[in-house]
């Protein structure tokens, strides 16, 4: 018993000079929080105070995110800074014209959304300034409300070009609901059918536009590949247009039973307007993920540096991003999906959200970004197609 009770004793002196070393440790560490909490608290203040000095905040980019910015959230929640928007139709343009001032030496722009490719151009000419330190809100910060437990970013330091909308493609393929039974379809390899021959048309992807991201889907999917490209595209004798709207008219008359590549807004339009227009849903070999007008870059040399760090961590913040997801669903451009994970999702459509078990192949990654192998490969095979006796 005296020895039970000796370990006891002892046992309990452990616990004691545990609790005192834990106590004194956090005596120490708490203070110190705080102390950091309160200096980031009274720096974003600062940034916010400058930012209303400056008065403007300058964004480039694509139509879509431009209508959203018009919508006035930021602007009720920081209204001493005017929010100046220039909506280029293609996010290209955004990139030659703020290019063509920087030659010019002037310096207009603070920030760019827009698709991928467009910050990554301006990032490889030297056009942007590191995204990463700008974001100081700890709910931005905190990777682990977003997809994944990461920040997404497209370019190769994983700084510049952040990727905030996370849309799983699933092909970029719609049917004519009168004349295709989507059931009847449950692998990208059952558009070879032979029954589908000649009632296929697609966008031309020679020509920068809808489908690049589906074509590198496929290529880099190991279950689908640079086989099924070569097969579909030399075949099926399939019809290529680049008039967007003709290609959605030709698929609701049924002159065509499906299309590849439909731009996504022509066929929200059908819907809307009750036209026998449909998505195929997730096939078996999974789907892409991109970000359709979703990324996010900082212009070096930003003549409003301080209003364009708060609009950045405002975007990406709840409130932020719960304003794009919202205002890309009602817009039906389909690629609504934010990468946040702690915001509402019941809104968005099925088919536009992330679900767990899929295989999603990132195509907007570094290694990824080009399209020229995929290009080469359907020119090739459309060129096998002509040369086919018929």
């Amino acid at each position: 018993m005296k020895g039970i009770f000796r370990k006891t004793v002892a046992c309990r002196k452990a616990l004691t000079a545990l609790w005192t070393m834990m106590s004194l440790s956090l005596a120490a560490v708490l203070p110190a929080l705080a102390a950091d909490q309160k200096a980031s608290s009274a720096g974003w203040a600062h940034t916010v105070e400058a930012a209303r000095r400056e008065g403007q905040v300058t964004i480039y980019g694509s139509v879509s995110p431009m209508l959203i910015l018009e919508a006035g959230v930021f602007q009720k929640r920081y209204p001493e800074i005017k929010v100046v928007t220039v909506a280029m139709g293609r996010s290209s343009n955004a990139v030659e014209r703020l290019m063509a001032e920087r030659r010019a030496n002037k310096y207009l722009a603070d920030v760019i959304i827009s698709g991928s490719s467009s910050p990554t151009m301006l990032h490889r000419a030297g056009a942007l300034s590191p995204i990463k330190p700008v974001l100081v809100l700890p709910e931005v910060v905190d990777q682990s409300k977003w997809w994944n437990g990461k920040h997404s970013y497209t370019d190769e330091g994983q700084k510049y070009v952040f990727m905030y909308m996370g849309h799983p493609q699933t092909g970029g393929i719609y049917y004519n609901t009168k004349l295709v039974d989507p059931k009847e379809i449950t692998s990208f390899w059952d558009f070879l059918n032979p029954r589908w021959k000649g009632k296929i048309e697609a966008r031309d992807v020679s020509s920068p536009g809808a489908g690049s991201s589906n074509m590198k889907f496929f290529y880099y999917n190991p279950e689908i590949g640079p086989k099924f490209i070569t097969r579909l595209f030399s075949e099926m004798d399939i019809t290529l247009f680049r008039d967007r709207r003709q290609s959605v008219d030709w698929l609701v008359t049924g002159k065509y039973s499906i299309c590849f590549f439909c731009l996504p807004s022509e066929i929200g339009r059908a819907r809307v307007q009750g036209l026998p227009v449909g998505t195929f849903g997730l096939l078996k070999e999974g789907a892409g993920l991109t970000t359709h007008s979703g990324t996010l870059g900082l212009i070096d040399k930003a003549p409003h540096p301080n209003a364009a760090k708060v609009f950045i961590n405002w975007l990406l913040s709840r409130e932020g991003q719960t304003t794009f997801q919202r205002a890309y669903v009602n817009a039906n451009v389909g690629a609504s999906n934010s990468l946040r994970i702690d915001i509402p999702k019941d809104y968005v459509p099925p088919e536009e959200r992330l679900q767990d078990g899929v295989n999603y192949v990132e195509v907007e990654i570094p290694g990824r970004m080009s399209t020229a192998p995929m290009i080469k490969l359907f020119k090739e095979a459309v060129a096998m197609k002509q040369r086919k006796p018929r």
